[in-house]
């Protein structure tokens, strides 16, 4: 007897379709389960044997065999307990073949008969809609994730009876319904806002600037100088997420398993601060089980990086390929996997160990060389793909002490909003986004100078030594200040502002 029952596994952020064939045939008692099964589907064959005890269905003391296809593709987790409990219960007749052709399910089996929630269900119903699937069977506490997806029914169950019955046509359970357009439409929560923020004015402009291009931004500062404060304000004057982000965003926290199950989709752009002791692993992704890191899980948002130079050399350096293609490639000997990592990097530093150097009223004491070897912990490659530099001073007791209000993050997240209109519109039918993914072709053709402009860069490039990465920078800030402006040109002024964020270039320090 031979039932097939389809289900899916995560490849990445993407799953693909699983084939579980079961097989029952006379002979000694023995439950096989082939297809590069990890330990934990190995391990599926006692929880699906107890399972369906208590739940009431006859356990065939057979030869039972599992394949998982297509077999050269590693399977892993706990999700293929359903499957393979349906099939067994098909292939001795219990569950009728009707309408196992028509869905895909996947599930976590308790000893009771109970079904536990899994992870990637938003990828699953995805990966179901492409292949044309009526509907996915999942467990409850899934269904909102997976009814995110339009054009495929999510059906949310709680127990192995429960599906059997659905499946034979004795239980009719509603599809989960979700109106995504109001998980848009919701009031964020009250979060930090710039209006608090006491003095820092040129940092504060910066920063608008970064957000409007989606700009990497690292800010100098003595310890207290609001380093910390500003970047955990830049999130409320990003631009709203599309629902393609949301949904790209959201695959990456599901298939971790972290995405909070009163929360269908993520519609605010994350923010992530990793501690400065994180493995390289930690922050890109990777180990015996790939998983994604800290920069896939701020994919479309802002990854914050506090007291760079205190990071391990190696794990600053495994940036350099996200920040420059957006995604990270991790290689195994079965396979490669690509996570998306999209992100906008704001970093902070000191401008030396002890924090004291360069600012007056405060005694340093640190050596040059000392100084030196501090910010030597930051490689000049990284710090080209860093496209603004600023320094942020110590507040001064009047800025302080002064009762009126700044502007605040809507008014700023209106004039960001606009400049990245003007940017969708201007890459529109591409896939850059931002002027910070702007091609080498881009900049030749958004971000020609004028020809004071192109004086001023001739004469500023000389003087300080700029790398050709460190030249494209600028003129992509330069494009973001213009859109910012509105115009269409990109000028002198705009050029002089730009090169200001560069002033704690390499060749500076």
């Amino acid at each position: 007897m031979l039932a097939k029952v389809i289900s899916s596994s995560l490849i990445g952020i993407d799953a693909i379709c699983v084939d579980v064939e079961v097989d029952i045939s006379p002979g000694l008692p023995q439950f096989a389960t082939v297809g590069l099964p990890d330990g934990a589907v190995k391990e599926s064959k006692d929880r699906v044997k107890s399972a369906l005890k208590n739940a009431g269905y006859e356990f065939p003391a057979r030869r039972i065999t599992v394949n998982l296809a297509p077999a050269d593709i590693r399977k892993e987790g706990a999700a293929f307990d359903l499957p393979i409990s349906i099939g067994i219960l098909a292939a001795t007749g219990v569950v009728k073949d009707r309408l196992l052709k028509n869905y895909l399910m996947l599930g976590e089996l308790s000893l009771d008969g109970g079904v536990k929630p899994v992870r990637g269900c938003l990828s699953v119903a995805v990966s179901a809609r492409k292949a044309g699937f009526a509907g996915i069977i999942v467990p409850r506490e899934n269904a909102c994730e997976g009814a995110v997806v339009e054009g495929v029914d999510v059906v949310g169950v709680s127990e192995l009876a429960e599906v059997v019955a659905f499946l034979n046509g004795d239980r009719p359970i509603e599809p989960c319904t979700l109106d995504v357009r109001s998980l848009f439409h919701e009031e964020a929560e009250q979060g930090d806002d710039f209006s608090e923020v006491k003095g820092q004015e040129h940092a504060k402009r910066a920063l608008e600037v970064a957000a409007a291009g989606a700009h990497n931004l690292l800010m100098i500062g003595p310890p207290g100088s609001g380093k910390t404060m500003l970047a955990r304000r830049i999130p409320g004057i990003l631009p709203r997420m599309s629902f393609d982000e949301a949904i790209e965003t959201t695959k990456v926290y599901s298939v971790m398993g972290i995405l909070e199950r009163d929360r269908a989709l993520i519609t605010q752009r994350p923010f992530r601060a990793p501690h400065h002791t994180i493995s390289d692993i930690g922050l890109i992704g990777g180990g015996n089980t790939p998983r994604p890191g800290e920069v896939s899980l701020s994919h479309n948002g802002l990854l914050f990086l506090d007291e760079l130079p205190e990071f391990k050399k190696n794990v600053l350096e495994v940036l350099r390929q996200p920040l420059e293609d957006g995604r990270v490639t991790i290689s195994r000997a079965l396979m490669s996997i690509t996570y998306p990592s999209r992100i906008m990097l704001v970093a902070a530093m000191n401008p030396c160990k002890c924090g004291g150097s360069g600012e007056s009223g405060m005694s340093c004491t640190c050596t040059p060389r000392e100084i030196h070897q501090y910010r030597s912990r930051i490689s000049g490659p990284l710090l080209d793909r860093i496209d603004i530099h600023i320094e942020v001073p110590a507040v001064k007791y009047r800025e302080l002490a002064d009762r009126a209000e700044g502007e605040s993050s809507a008014i700023i997240a209106g004039r960001v909003e606009r400049a990245r209109e003007i940017q969708q519109e201007r890459f529109r039918g591409t896939r850059v986004h931002s002027n910070s993914q702007m091609t080498s072709r881009q900049i030749r053709k958004y971000c020609e100078p004028d020809a004071a402009g192109h004086r001023l860069l001739e004469l500023v490039t000389e003087r300080l030594g700029f790398s050709a990465r460190a030249y494209t920078r600028i003129l992509k800030v330069a494009r973001t200040i213009a859109d910012l402006e509105g115009s269409e040109a990109v000028r002198e002024q705009h050029l002089a502002e730009a090169i200001q964020y560069r002033s704690l270039d390499r060749k500076t320090f």
